[in-house]
């Protein structure tokens, strides 16, 4: 029997293309959104609310403003700041850097009509956009949000086993990046078999101008029409 392959992260702003590579190689997405904010140092800026485009040959941030709280706070609980004009910010800037790229009126259109989602959730607003250009690639996944889940262990690798199990995966694809905190033993002891994903971005658009780690949006930048 093939193995149900379960693949766990928290609910990034228009991610990079390894994050829909994990959900194209998963039977069961789970949004890690009931979990503590990422902060950096004190600031709220994460990639659950900021991401890199293509900003004159450099990889530039944008963002949505969230409100900062201070203390633990949950991804779930965190708030968008709509008093600024943020999302048409953004769309002045992705103006400005992408109407020469090949597929930008297409790319720009899907974009805009997702930063129209209303809401004032960093969650809600990111799992709309995760999932709608998900279907927007073809993926077919089971999608669950952790804070729809039973209250599980706080310890970080014993929380993703445990999510595992309780969905009967009998794999976790987990990215390249978790050797550091993951503790591998405890899927082994827990029988779930570990997938690495071992993701390594392909050239799209031009060579002299591909900047590898980007957001969604500058792939879609360069092929939306091939979506």
């Amino acid at each position: 029997m093939a193995a149900k392959v379960c693949a766990i992260h928290q609910p990034n702003f228009f991610p990079w293309m390894g994050y829909f590579d994990k959900i194209a190689r998963a039977d069961v997405f789970v949004f890690l959104d009931h979990v503590d904010y990422p902060k950096s140092g004190s600031s709220m800026s994460s990639w659950c609310n900021r991401v890199k485009i293509n900003e004159g040959g450099k990889a530039a941030w944008i963002s949505c403003p969230v409100v900062r709280a201070h203390g633990r706070q949950l991804i779930d609980a965190v708030h968008i700041n709509n008093h600024r004009p943020w999302r048409d910010d953004l769309r002045k800037r992705l103006d400005a850097n992408y109407r020469h790229a090949p597929d930008f009126t297409q790319a720009y259109d899907v974009v805009s009509g997702l930063l129209d989602y209303a809401t004032d959730s960093l969650a809600d607003f990111n799992v709309n956009v995760i999932q709608h250009l998900s279907r927007l690639l073809g993926h077919q996944v089971e999608w669950i949000r952790q804070s729809a889940l039973p209250h599980m262990s706080e310890t970080s690798t014993e929380r993703l086993v445990a999510i595992c199990k309780h969905l009967g995966a009998s794999a976790y694809l987990c990215g390249g990046g978790s050797g550091d905190y993951q503790e591998d033993q405890r899927f082994a002891d827990a029988g779930i078999e570990l997938v690495y994903q071992n993701f390594q971005p392909v050239t799209y658009g031009t060579a002299d101008t591909f900047i590898p780690g980007l957001s969604i949006i500058d792939w879609l930048m360069h092929n939306s029409k091939n979506s």
